[in-house]
């Protein structure tokens, strides 16, 4: 009988340990997973725009190259397309200042995707902060003024980023809807994710170098826009409208 009751004590204590151990692996699982969720807000502190309620936000980002944005704004005149925002790396815009005052000229909201294309992820806060900065000189220097939004140039980002975007007094904006575009996977499939898009979306397009069918498959993303009778609004237009939304960042 003594041996049984030995015997089931050690049981117990193996079964405790096993348990304990069970419970921190399941606790550094979950807490990896934690780290890989999207990120698009602080709790209680800034946020970042990824989503509205009505009307569809069609976007653009510019980091690099001289060829394909000039067509897709022939195409967006053509078009007539109305309210576009594009948002533009500063070293981009310092060596295109023609294109930044086509745009400024015709009616299209112009964001910053910082100055260099680098992941903000990657780098220390104060790097953050004055990559920001510079992106912020160029545009004065071009006589964009009151530029209010900030895209993250590889559209990844943290608590960091939007904390030193709120200080610096600018609303980080991401997106609900990526086209894909800069895959080149083809006119009809760019258009075919395009068709996705519904009331409060922010649509993301490219307009660099690496972006080669994406003049060409405008066209098809419009007349979809317009026969959903969605109506094209800016960033800034679905902010005030007051019907934004964000995600919590962990």
């Amino acid at each position: 009988m003594n041996f049984f009751y030995v015997m089931n004590a050690k049981s117990i204590k193996t079964v405790f340990v096993i348990v304990i151990a069970a419970f921190f692996t399941a606790w550094f699982f979950y807490m990896e997973n934690m780290v890989q969720l999207p990120a698009f807000s602080a709790k209680d502190g800034p946020k970042a725009i990824y989503k509205g309620e009505k009307d569809l936000a069609l976007t653009f980002n510019i980091g690099w190259g001289d060829e394909k944005a000039e067509p897709i704004l022939d195409v967006l005149k053509k078009e007539k397309a109305g309210a576009v925002t594009f948002f533009l790396s500063g070293s981009w815009a310092e060596r295109h200042p023609d294109l930044v005052n086509r745009m400024v000229k015709e009616g299209y909201e112009i964001g910053m995707l910082g100055y260099e294309y680098k992941d903000y992820t990657d780098l220390e806060e104060d790097k953050i902060r004055r990559d920001i900065l510079k992106a912020q000189e160029a545009f004065k220097k071009l006589n964009v003024k009151n530029i209010e939004l900030l895209r993250a140039p590889t559209g990844h980002f943290d608590q960091r980023t939007l904390k030193i975007a709120e200080r610096l007094g600018y609303t980080v904006v991401h997106w609900s809807l990526d086209t894909k575009d800069w895959t080149n996977p083809g006119t009809e499939v760019i258009a075919e994710n395009a068709t996705k898009a519904k009331k409060g979306d922010i649509l993301l397009m490219h307009a660099s170098d690496s972006a080669k069918q994406t003049a060409e498959a405008l066209p098809l993303v419009l007349k979809d826009i317009r026969s959903k009778n969605l109506k094209m609004v800016t960033v800034s237009e679905m902010i005030a409208n007051g019907d934004s939304k964000s995600a919590e960042i962990k």
